[in-house]
């Protein structure tokens, strides 16, 4: 039996709510939409990019069952309460197909280099790590990072191009774009942003500035189990994000990930260090760490690999951890115990529920839903055997978390040493 592809009509019948943002321009009742074409500014120089739209059109409200697109209302995510058995809960109400976008037909113009990448979220955690792996696998590496106050210096010096562009200002993605190939995508929201700025209506606009530009290949980094808790914003938005990318026409390589080493040290090894409290919980949860160089590392193997071209990939650490398992591991190799506070997992559900019934409070209710399934009894873990297979990797060849922990400890306890040792050269008594 074949399955019937899920349009963006059936989401609106469904769920009552605007379709994510579609490249097209109405037209009178009995004519089919077609892609704009103008000369608006910032739809680039090229006469190759001549066909591009020179603006991104967005959903406005419905009418008789036909879309009547606004050019100035933004892409959104709608939360709206769902009754549920046993209580009431907040879900994301997403559209999450994007056959709506219109093949754009663009003129052949300069080839480009299949080394020219964008790297989006260049400054984050694994971001950085992507952007150092690139330049030293030879690849021209673009940025694309947020104006801020203290500049990007630090990607310039390793010998990548910044650009200034916003995902929450559409109008500012196309240009960073113009001799791309590959799309790297590692940016997520702010703490102190919605989730659903960046996360939803940001990747939206770059997806679909990505298609109309013919960009070769589109990069995803999301979260392991995204598709099994719709109950969470930011892995309802992943998963969205995942089957927008697979409706869209792109060729795209989506990689979940379970959990970065490089968190393990702010959260437990430092605390430790300077014999402050430690914060964990009481729930057996077991998460794969992994190295965000190994995560950079395995990515362009796959880029390389036409076998791994429209997969979808996770990527984990050798071993599964629990919070407990990686406090005793950083209080052996640094010699000391730790002062654990344990926050029960009823405490942060009890929270969530509270601060849902503030409309300020939304953001903190929802990144403290994620908190939950991070500490609930959840195992955050894949087999890597078929991966590994498929990338031609060696699985000795990913690094351990006793490894990385201990060349840590190893080398932060060598420099403290020295600088106890040339503190005391250097006291002066009177």
């Amino acid at each position: 039996m074949t399955r019937r592809r899920w349009t963006w009509r059936d989401g609106h019948r469904r769920l009552g709510i605007p379709s994510p943002p579609l490249l097209l321009t109405p037209k009178p009742r009995g004519e089919r939409a077609t892609p704009r074409a103008t000369n608006r500014p910032h739809a680039m120089a090229s006469t190759s990019l001549a066909a591009l739209p020179s603006q991104l059109a967005y959903p406005g409200r419905l009418r008789r069952g036909r879309a009547v697109l606004s050019s100035t209302a933004r892409p959104h995510v709608i939360l709206h309460r769902a009754a549920a058995k046993g209580g009431s809960r907040c879900r994301l109400a997403i559209t999450c197909n994007a056959q709506a976008v219109a093949p754009t037909s663009i003129a052949q113009g300069t080839p480009v280099r299949p080394t020219s990448i964008l790297v989006v979220g260049a400054t984050g955690t694994l971001g950085r790590q992507v952007v150092r792996r690139a330049l030293d696998e030879g690849y021209d590496v673009r940025c694309l990072v947020r104006p801020r106050p203290a500049p990007a210096d630090f990607l310039r010096d390793w010998g990548a191009t910044v650009v200034n562009a916003d995902l929450s200002k559409p109008e500012t993605i196309p240009a960073t774009l113009v001799g791309i190939h590959t799309v790297i995508d590692c940016a997520t929201g702010r703490p102190e942003e919605p989730i659903r700025t960046v996360d939803w209506e940001g990747k939206v606009a770059l997806i679909q500035c990505a298609k109309a530009m013919g960009i070769q290949k589109y990069v995803f980094y999301s979260i392991h189990n995204c598709d099994k808790h719709p109950e969470v914003p930011l892995m309802e938005i992943k998963h969205c994000t995942e089957k927008f990318i697979q409706d869209s026409g792109l060729d795209y390589i989506i990689i979940r990930l379970c959990g970065f080493m490089q968190g393990l040290i702010g959260q437990y090894a430092v605390p430790i260090l300077e014999e402050k409290s430690v914060w964990g919980t009481d729930a057996p949860t077991r998460i794969a760490y992994m190295d965000t160089q190994d995560v950079a590392r395995l990515t362009f193997i796959a880029m390389r690999n036409e076998k791994a071209a429209k997969k979808l990939l996770t990527f984990a650490g050798p071993r599964a951890w629990t919070t407990q398992e990686v406090i005793t591991l950083c209080e052996r190799l640094a010699g000391q115990d730790a002062n654990v506070t344990t926050v029960p997992v009823a405490v942060l559900r009890f929270t969530r529920q509270l601060t849902r019934f503030f409309q300020w409070t939304n953001d903190v209710a929802d990144r403290l839903a994620f908190s939950e399934v991070l500490s609930s009894d959840t195992v955050f873990s894949a087999p890597m055997n078929e991966t590994y297979q498929l990338l031609g990797v060696d699985a000795n060849d990913i690094l351990s978390l006793e490894k990385y922990l201990q060349d840590y400890f190893t080398n932060i306890l060598k420099k403290l040493k020295d600088l106890k040792a040339q503190s005391k050269q250097t006291d002066i008594f009177f």
